[in-house]
Order: C-alpha cells, then structure tokens, then sequence
C-alpha cells in the first residue's frame, strides 16, 4: 500500500527501482517500486502495482537499481589546515603518536595551522573534501570544530562549515568541539580553559547561530571526565544537544556518563564496559563506529558488537575524516571496513549509514530514509545486491545522486 494520497501532479516520478526504504528494523526493501517528488520532498512511494495513474512533469526510468537513502557522514573534522603526512611517515618509521605530540605535533599541530587560515581559506582548503563525500552519496554530514582552540578560531571552523553547507546545497550538522585538548596558553589549567569554553566560546557561538551539536572527549587524558561536565552542562542549559568521543584508549566509563546525560551519540567505544552499554541503551544513544581510525591506527581492539546487539544498542557508521587518525574521504571505504574489520552485518552498515547516522547527528525521522514528507535524497546504486556497497573497497560508484536541496 501507498503511504500517501497522490498529488495532482508530481514533479518527478521513478519508476522500476528497487527501493531501499530503512524502514522497520532491516533494509524495507520495496521491490518492483516507485518514488514520486514533488516539492523537493518525497510525495509518495510504494510498489508499481498501488502507483497511481497521476502525471508527472518528468519521468526517469530506474531500470531496476537499487535506490538507497543518501548516507549520513555524523561524525567528521573536516574543516581543518595542513596536513599530517609528515608524522605518518615517522610514525611508519617507528615513532610514536606521543614523541610526535611532545615536539609539538598532533592536533596542536593542526591548531597552529588552522588559527592562521581565514573563513575563505579554511572553505576553499575543505570543498573538495566535501565534494568528495558527496561523490559518493553522502547527503548530510556532521562537521565540528575543535582545531582553533580559542574564540576566533573556533568561529571562524564553525562559519566555514555553515558556509560550505549553504553552497554546496549540502545539509550540515555543526558540533562545538572547543573541549578536544587543551591549547597551550591554559596548559596546566585544563579546569580554567573549560570554564572559559562554557561562559565565553560556546556562548558567542551560539549567539551566532553556528552551532546544533555540544561535542567533547571523556578519556581522562588532557581533561579529566569531571571537567568535561562544566561544557556539557552549559550545553544542555542552553538547548543543545551532545556527544562525546570516550573509551578509545581505555575504560574510563564515558560512554555511561554520556548516556546519563541523553547524548546522541558515544563515539569510537573500543573499550566501553557492558554497564556503559546498558545505559545506552536505556538512554537511547547511539553507539558511532569509526573503523578508519581503527585501520589507520592499525589498532587491536574493536568495539564490543556483541555487547552492543545483546542490549540493542543502534549502531552508526562515518568517515571520521581528520588530518591525523582518519584522513579518508570514502563512505564506501568506512561501510566495507565496518563489515570487515567490526564485523557488522551489511543490513547493520547500511543502516548505521543512514537511519541510524540521522539519530547521531540529531536528525531521526528527518533524513536517512525513504517515506513520504521527507527531503528528496537519494542515490541510485548500479549494484545487484545492497550488500555490495559493504563488498568492495571503496568502490561501485553512484549511478545518479538526487538532491532536493543542491539538484546534483
């Protein structure tokens, strides 16, 4: 059956597609189906059979591929200057991420670099990242901050991101990330720069209007778990929702702390305990995977699926695109690794990036499926199965990307 009464007149009807809805708790594959738009929102959907006899201004042939939501990039740094090459050849020679922090290199590496980069260099150096993400049918993506590390330059990441957003007809989610370390001029005083993070950054943000999204690290290293709790509370004070990067290097509970607070999302989780994973699931946060990282770390330990499916726990996939633990651009790549590497199932990846990478980034019921009264974003696949997205690294390429909002 239709999900909806047909309109007068659609814009643009699909038909003969093989469409790949997310609905319920597997892929919801319709199959022979149609799709019509009208507005730039979905205006209906369902099998051939029940389409109705109503007109379309233009008609496109499927010619039965796979018709998939647009994939949910929630968890990205894409807005940064410089690179990091250079550490990843000595690390590959032997040297470690802490002898390179300690000569003043890592992620103060990339504060140097990005505090001298204006607003229009800072998009100029991120658009063909960006546009190398919706290559391959990504059509809403996360970008946070948390490479200035002071007022301006934090503005100045979160207006890159808002500016990219509006033109390259992409939706962007921004996430306030001032809390990723502590900048050199609060070193020692790691209490004192949260402090200042919640009471003068995060305010003049959202003065701005530059930011939807509180994230921070729980990892116990350079700002202890308590300390994070300063930003996270002025947050939520203040109406935003969070998330937060935790128990990558170790249990320190963080993905529990998170849930008691009704984050969106605990990321990375490696080592998260199964009393932080029952709170998840009672809080109804979103376990986000990141397996670039995993690969380009070449680290051991992987999240604890098990514990995450036991519990129901949804899993979320991205790119985590950064200069100096992720730097890929692929979805592809990240659903092939979430597969190989986690061991997800393809229905799992697939969901993890669309309906359930929506939930992390604050947009469930809003993008990430096919139904009716949605955004029109969608990308047809020249694929025999949905699982040979997760198959091949990196590749089957998009047949045709539509987009309500940029028209590609």
């Amino acid at each position: 059956m239709s999900t909806r009464s047909a309109p007068a007149m659609f814009d643009d009807l699909w038909t003969d597609a093989r469409l790949v809805t997310m609905r319920g708790d597997g892929l919801g594959v319709i199959e022979p189906g149609a799709l019509a738009v009208k507005d730039g929102v979905i205006a209906w959907i369902g099998p051939m059979s029940d389409l109705p006899a109503t007109g379309a201004k233009r008609r496109h042939d499927a010619g039965g591929r796979f018709v998939l939501p647009g994939f949910v990039d929630a968890h990205t740094h894409l807005v940064f200057a410089g690179d990091r090459v250079g550490e990843f050849e000595r690390q590959l020679g032997g040297a470690t991420r802490k002898e390179l922090a300690a000569e003043g290199g890592g992620i103060l590496y990339t504060m140097r670099e990005t505090r001298k980069a204006p607003v229009e260099e800072l998009v100029a150096i991120a658009r063909p990242r960006l546009r190398r993400l919706m290559s391959e049918g990504v059509t809403t993506l996360e970008i946070k901050s948390g490479y200035g590390l002071d007022l301006d330059s934090e503005l100045n990441m979160l207006r890159a991101a808002r500016r990219l957003g509006r033109e390259n007809g992409i939706r962007v989610v921004t996430s306030f990330l001032g809390a990723h370390v502590v900048p050199p001029e609060f070193a020692g005083r790691s209490r004192d720069y949260l402090t200042h993070l919640a009471e003068v950054i995060l305010p003049a943000a959202l003065a701005e209007g530059l930011v939807d999204i509180c994230d921070g690290g729980i990892e116990g290293l350079s700002i202890q778990p308590e300390e994070m709790m300063i930003l996270y509370r002025a947050a939520l004070n203040a109406g935003l929702p969070v998330k937060g990067h935790t128990d990558q290097y170790g249990d320190v509970g963080g993905a529990g702390q998170l849930a008691a607070l009704g984050a969106l999302s605990a990321d990375h989780l490696e080592y998260s305990s199964e009393a932080s994973i029952t709170a998840m699931a009672k809080a109804g946060t979103v376990a986000m995977l990141l397996p670039g990282s995993t690969l380009f770390l070449n680290e051991p330990r992987r999240p604890p699926l098990d514990l995450f499916r036991r519990h129901g726990v949804a899993m979320a996939l991205a790119t985590n695109c950064n200069p100096g633990s992720s730097p890929t651009l692929s979805p592809l790549l990240v659903l092939a690794l979430g597969c190989s590497l986690f061991r997800m199932t393809p229905v799992e990846a697939l969901r993890g990036y669309t309906v359930v990478g929506a939930r992390a980034a604050g947009l469930a019921g809003k993008v990430g499926e096919l139904r009716v009264g949605l955004p029109a974003e969608f990308v047809l696949w020249e694929i025999g199965q949905p699982a040979e997205l997760c198959y091949w690294l990196g590749g089957a390429p998009p047949r045709e990307i539509v987009s309500g909002r940029s028209g590609i």
